[in-house]
């Protein structure tokens, strides 16, 4: 769906503000005529009255308020842009543009994906016009701004330091606008639009899969998009917009970034293939783990971070790492198919177990329980099929920590 007019969006919202067309014509310069066909382009790319036209003025429909909220969002994202642009001129005297300017969603698009892909021709390409116009678009901004925001080099066209900062805000203003259709249906009871999800390990086995697939049952218009990265690069991703919320195990964060959601406790259990020699044994001692390798997660991940500190508590020495991996279904073959041993989530062995592949070892691992949740940027608003996402996953995990 292509992306609706930021103009008529912002020219929308002052007339919501000011109560009607011929009282908004003199705050944005127009004439009566001109502001009256901008808000009825947008009615009509919406297919749906925005405005109850009664005698004493224009009143908000229930559409027209869901849609005012989120131009507020953009209005509040575009304004911290300028308000850094001019603490930055008034060092170097640059000009910078009223805030209406900034609002031309062409231009906030070209200088988002100039960022992510450093190469004009690129951007050119996914917004279907031509190297020149893309230029433009980014000279414009800068124009408006009083600042660069890329400087060319032999990787390409890098972000300045004004231009990481500005366009993760742009990103998230594009985000708003991407959730007004959606919003505008869930009205009518009908949830659509792009859900974009970071998940960690753990809950794609079971709690997710579910989620997903109660959810696509009750609603087949939706789009769910669920991305597998480092816990650093889904964050950056939450942070900008791009990601509605990261679900996994919990990890420390700024508290004036992010916010999260707790929904249970895992434990951590030591794991190897059903007939294992330690699985003979009735008790297991520390000094057993010794005498077989083991296969590991990465340094610094949540469950390695608490395994070390195991250990370290016990007083033992490191044991032998022969394989240090992220990729789930490695560590699954490597298990089932030498004497290797690890440690995994007690949720995530559920699976294993089931179906006869992997069992739990009688040893205990005090200390090792993990939170697992979802996060959230602070202060989002999410459009209604992460919302309804996110309902779904809370039911679930009820569910299971019911049957538990």
């Amino acid at each position: 769906m292509a992306l609706l007019n930021l103009r008529h969006l912002y020219v929308f919202n002052i007339v919501a503000t000011t109560g009607g067309v011929r009282r908004s014509s003199d705050t944005l310069l127009r004439d009566s005529s001109a502001v009256a066909r901008s808000v009825a382009a947008l009615e009509s790319s919406l297919a749906v009255p925005l405005f109850e036209r009664k005698g004493r003025g224009m009143l908000l429909t229930a559409a027209g308020e869901a849609v005012q909220l989120r131009v507020r969002r953009i209005e509040n994202e575009l304004r911290e842009v300028r308000d850094d642009a001019l603490r930055l001129s008034d060092r170097s005297g640059g000009q910078v543009a009223a805030l209406d300017a900034l609002f031309n969603e062409r231009r906030l698009l070209a200088a988002v994906l100039l960022a992510e892909a450093h190469h004009m021709p690129s951007v050119a390409r996914r917004m279907e016009v031509s190297p020149p116009a893309v230029s433009q678009a980014i000279s414009l901004l800068e124009g408006l701004l009083g600042q660069s925001l890329f400087f060319r080099t032999a990787q390409g066209m890098l972000p300045t330091d004004a231009g990481r900062r500005w366009t993760e805000h742009f990103e998230r203003a594009l985000a708003e606008l991407r959730h007004i259709p959606a919003d505008i249906a869930a009205l009518a009871g009908s949830v659509q639009g792009s859900v974009t999800i970071g998940t960690l390990p753990l809950v794609r086995y079971e709690i997710l899969p579910r989620a997903i697939a109660t959810l696509l049952h009750h609603h087949p218009g939706l789009h769910i998009r669920s991305l597998e990265s480092p816990y650093e690069e889904l964050s950056a991703g939450l942070m900008s917009g791009r990601i509605d919320f990261i679900i996994g195990s919990l990890r420390p964060f700024d508290s004036d970034t992010f916010v999260s959601m707790p929904l249970f406790t895992d434990k951590a259990v030591l794991t190897a293939r059903v007939d294992h020699p330690l699985t003979r044994k009735k008790k297991i001692k520390l000094t057993d783990l010794a005498d077989y390798p083991w296969v590991m997660a990465h340094a610094g991940t949540p469950l390695r971070t608490l395994l070390e500190e195991f250990f370290a508590t016990q007083g033992v020495s490191w044991p032998s790492t022969a394989v240090e991996t992220g990729d789930q279904a490695l560590v699954r073959g490597l298990l089932c198919a030498s004497d290797m041993l690890t440690v995994l989530s007690a949720h995530r062995l559920q699976h294993e177990v089931h179906s006869g592949a992997l069992t739990a070892l009688p040893f205990d691992l005090p200390g090792m329980e993990r939170i697992i949740g979802v996060t959230l940027r602070k202060g989002a608003h999410l459009s209604p099929g992460a919302t309804a996402l996110l309902g779904e996953i809370e039911n679930i995990t009820t569910t299971l920590q019911q049957a538990a």
